[in-house]
């Protein structure tokens, strides 16, 4: 070693791996938060249709009848949900498309007869959406 080179390296050499280093891990912070901030979005913002069991009640055998409100950010737009029935193991047995019609009302009641291929314990609404299949527009 002589006396020109430094002891522990040359120090102009290390600070572009640093920086190269520190601009990676900065940029994949900011790309990690990002696709966090989507995410999270997509899960806890307000859905633009929400359908809530309001009640059920077993008919028979076969039958349930299950009452529900439909609460939508545009009332004036069709929402179509999907109201189930579930044995008592907690399977579905049967389900059922409903086509909420526009109204002026954001939220509404709705009470539709679900039939059930077994012994039926409750109904419940699996769930709500502003896509309504062509089938249930039409009469």
């Amino acid at each position: 070693m002589t006396d020109s080179e430094p002891r522990y390296g040359d120090a102009q050499g290390s600070a572009l791996p640093r920086r190269l280093l520190a601009l990676v891990l900065g940029t994949l912070g900011i790309a990690t938060f990002a696709a966090l901030a989507v995410v999270g979005y997509q899960r806890f913002a307000t859905a633009e249709v929400k359908g809530e069991l309001y009640g059920y009640e077993v008919l028979d055998d076969q039958t349930v009848s299950v009452k529900f409100s439909v609460t939508r950010s545009d009332p004036s737009r069709p929402a179509a949900c999907i109201v189930r029935v579930r044995s008592g193991d907690g399977s579905e047995t049967g389900r059922r498309e409903v086509l909420v019609p526009p109204s002026e009302s954001a939220t509404v009641q709705v009470t539709t007869i679900v039939k059930s291929s077994q012994q039926p314990v409750m109904g419940d609404v699996y769930g709500c959406g502003s896509d309504v299949p062509d089938y249930l527009r039409s009469p």
